[in-house]
């Protein structure tokens, strides 16, 4: 999984063996053999009685590791904001093993689990953590190891998706059409577009797929216009293949609205390239992220990474749970499952039945703005809600 600021940072570790060397050649006095060196100690979580143990996993070697470092910095952030004294959270490195990492904290005595990062590292954790009935708050966008103790705190795909088709349709658009890559996240996006024409009232024309060459793409787009009118199409992928797409899309439909994803979000290019105006795509709100942003590069002297918020609002989640929490007792799962939802960084958001989360997003629209260089600084067509309603 890529980025949008990227970095890697070396952690690696050497393990070293004791080895013994038979000298050659005749054979004096032998002096006795040295006693044994004492076993090393164990190195153990010290007894908590008035703090709750939760378990950060995230890598912190590799190439993701610039990220995991990203998500610990925030999360140690959120306990001196709120000074909170109620919580020990202890990092695990999951560049080694996610499900090595994952057992470890379980046998540290951890109630609770933050992360992993990777969908690939969410199977893995999911499986330690059933077992011991420990809740895990994954930061992947995986949404098939939800479910028992396990829940999806990533953006989900369906979610921004659904937004701007709702969004589309009610400026206008009615007739709709999609370019999605091949591979799973495509397939996710296929779904979700079907459902969120269907339930916005509007009638789907066609949905292409490509493989991530520009013959392939080019080929996708005849086969779509080819298929008949349509006013709004979604392009289910990063800006710069939607930037490649634009051009060959208008040709000829020079007010179609093109639509993308959470993928666009952060991507300077998208206000440097004329083809993708009157673009619209949903997205986490910026409002408090440019507040959050400040204070971390105050205190680590670099700028975060955009999913670093998600280990900042997971400590924010548990402070909260913490009220109704007994230090030393299994986590109160059902608390999770509030209605009403919780207030973080990106905005509101709760999890529903199937243990994904429900974000609020907003709408914003690729406009020209002056002195913009990056897409943050886009203007919204549509704010992100305040509250739940349902």
């Amino acid at each position: 999984m890529r980025w949008a600021r990227r970095g890697v940072v070396s952690g690696l570790a050497m393990a070293l063996a004791a080895c013994s060397v038979i000298p050659k050649g005749p054979v004096t006095t032998a002096a006795p053999p040295p006693a044994a060196p004492p076993p090393p100690p164990v190195v153990a979580l010290p007894t908590d009685t008035d703090r709750h143990r939760i378990a950060l996993l995230v890598p912190q070697g590799g190439p993701n590791a610039a990220a995991g470092q990203a998500l610990a910095n925030a999360s140690t952030m959120a306990l001196l904001d709120m000074n909170a004294s109620n919580l020990r959270i202890t990092t695990y490195d999951t560049s080694t093993g996610a499900g090595a990492a994952a057992r470890k904290a379980l046998s540290d005595g951890n109630r609770m689990i933050l992360g992993p990062l990777l969908g690939e590292e969410a199977a893995e954790v999911a499986t330690a953590a059933r077992a011991s009935h420990v809740p895990v708050i994954s930061f992947s966008n995986d949404y098939t190891v939800a479910g028992g103790d396990v829940f999806v705190m990533g953006t989900i795909p369906a979610q921004s998706i659904t937004r701007v088709v709702r969004y589309a349709h009610g400026v206008g658009a009615t007739r709709f059409a999609a370019l999605i890559p091949l591979g799973t996240y495509g397939e996710r996006a296929s779904s979700a577009m079907v459902s969120a024409v269907r339930a916005s009232g509007g009638t789907l024309v066609d949905i292409e797929t490509y493989d991530h060459t520009p013959a392939g793409l080019a080929t996708a787009i005849r086969k779509l216009k080819a298929h008949g009118a349509f006013d709004a199409v979604l392009v289910a992928d990063k800006v710069n293949v939607a930037a490649q797409a634009a051009p060959l899309l208008k040709a000829g439909k020079p007010g179609l609205r093109l639509l993308g994803t959470e993928l666009w979000s952060g991507e300077a290019l998208l206000a440097r390239t004329p083809a993708l105006r009157g673009a619209l795509y949903a997205a986490l709100s910026d409002t408090h992220f440019r507040q959050f942003s400040d204070r971390y590069r105050g205190r680590y002297g670099d700028a975060p990474y955009r999913i670093s918020t998600m280990g900042y609002d997971g400590v924010l989640l548990s402070l909260r749970i913490a009220r109704e929490w007994v230090p030393g007792k299994p986590f109160p799962t059902q608390r999770l499952y509030d209605r009403g939802g919780f207030a973080g960084t990106d905005g509101i958001f709760r999890f529903n039945s199937n243990n994904v989360i429900e974000r609020a997003l907003e709408v914003r629209e690729v406009r020209p703005v002056p002195g913009s260089t990056t897409s943050n600084t886009l203007p919204v067509a549509s704010p992100a809600p305040s509250r739940f309603d349902d």
